[in-house]
């Protein structure tokens, strides 16, 4: 009742959703330019980039990014973007030998075998090879996932509970290894993925580490709006999160979600046993996502650090149409509050509730004023979904509160 109230009251202001008036002179597709800073088109007298985001590499791997806002040479460009200490960084990490490879590549999937696949030919690649690549096929239709897993040689997994909690507790309790590294079937990886996840290992305290996340492509308006304000790329500096991020701000609580993202993370085994498996309330299949930052907030919870490592890198294909991405908004802030609320219910801790309950409202009613006087962009093109999201998340796990978490 009280969703349905709400979902009439923004309707009526929201009769019509324009096009985003900053998306009106784009062109589609968005070119992705990768610019090696070895090569001589990076001198002063080559011609101009005029559009399209581009990406500098060196020794192969991703250091710096800008969108083309007008045409400027890359070598200019280079010189604004790219940073010494991430060179630097780039280069210590390519000298640091592995010394942990006891390591599983686990990835959960329903109903996309073609995309699965295109994900799976990505790790025979890795300069790391894992010691086993488990896929746990969460309820798919049909044998076309089986087919595409027994094919690549990974071990196949079956998990008819719907969820993707569900699907990724089941992979952990698959494993066999020390260290578990997860990915998402819309990825590909890096070849040097996994042994950059895995040298972010390089102390005892550090419990998970996340890694870069690009776009694969930005063929789509929906791409580019889900990139441009809700990317899962984090920057291309090394990030240590640990107790002074998770005390900083007492009023609303750690920004846990800006560690990274679950479609790029390495975990060390042993701490699912001392602080549980993924809450089973959360992400695809239940409240919408976010399983993943709330476990990062449990394990910081606990005395743990998680690491940004820039240079583990993988590349995410986006929702191509609006109507997609309208439907992975409302479940990106459905589970965002759901998570929330897990978090205060886990550690009692009521910075979480002040921000749902306080911040959340203040930050829409700006936006939602915002767009009535200016229209909308590609920033509020989704509030509607945004909003009404945020409260199914909280009426979700008010009626599941005393559910088991895994």
């Amino acid at each position: 009742m009280q969703l349905a109230y709400v979902h009439g009251a923004i309707e009526r202001v929201m009769m019509r959703e324009p096009i985003p008036s900053d998306l009106k002179d784009i062109s589609f597709p968005i070119p992705i330019h990768y610019l090696d800073l070895a090569t001589s088109h990076l001198d002063a007298i080559s011609p101009p980039v005029s559009d399209g985001l581009v990406v500098f590499l060196s020794d192969g791997l991703p250091v710096g990014q800008a969108y083309i806002e007008r045409p400027e040479t890359a070598a200019t460009l280079a010189e604004r973007v790219v940073r010494p200490e991430t060179l630097e960084h780039a280069r210590q990490v390519a000298q640091t030998p592995v010394r942990n490879r006891d390591v599983s590549i686990l990835i959960c999937t329903k109903d996309r075998p073609e995309e699965l696949r295109r994900c799976l030919a990505s790790i025979p690649k890795q300069s790391l090879e894992p010691v086993e690549i488990i896929v746990v096929d969460n309820a798919s239709a049909g044998e076309a996932t089986r087919r595409v897993v027994e094919e690549s040689g990974a071990t196949y997994v079956r998990e008819d509970r719907v969820g993707l909690d569900y699907a990724r507790n089941a992979a952990v309790r698959a494993a066999r290894t020390e260290f578990v590294a997860f990915t998402d079937d819309d990825v590909v990886l890096h070849e040097r993925w996994l042994e950059n996840l895995m040298k972010g290992f390089d102390l005892p305290e550090i419990a998970c580490v996340t890694g870069l996340v690009l776009p694969g492509e930005l063929a789509t308006p929906a791409q580019f709006i889900f990139e441009k304000h809700w990317s899962f790329g984090r920057g291309y500096l090394r990030q240590d999160f640990n107790q002074d991020f998770y005390t900083r701000d007492a009023r609303y609580g750690a920004p846990v979600w800006t560690i990274g993202a679950g479609a790029s993370q390495a975990i060390r085994r042993k701490v699912f046993d001392e602080i549980g498996l993924f809450d089973v309330r959360l992400d695809m299949g239940a409240a919408g996502c976010s399983g993943d930052s709330e476990y990062w907030n449990r394990l910081l919870h606990h005395g743990h650090v998680c690491r940004y490592e820039p240079t583990a890198v993988a590349w995410h294909f986006h929702r191509k149409d609006m109507k997609g991405l309208a439907k992975q908004i409302y479940q990106y802030m459905s589970g965002h509050v759901a998570a929330l609320m897990v978090q205060y219910q886990n550690t009692g801790n009521n910075a979480n509730l002040r921000r749902i309950l306080l911040s959340f409202p203040k930050y829409y009613a700006g936006r939602l004023r915002r767009r009535l006087r200016k229209g909308p962009t590609s920033h509020d093109v989704f509030l509607k979904q945004e909003m009404l999201g945020s409260v199914n998340g909280a009426l979700y796990v008010l009626r599941r509160w005393k559910r088991p978490a895994w």
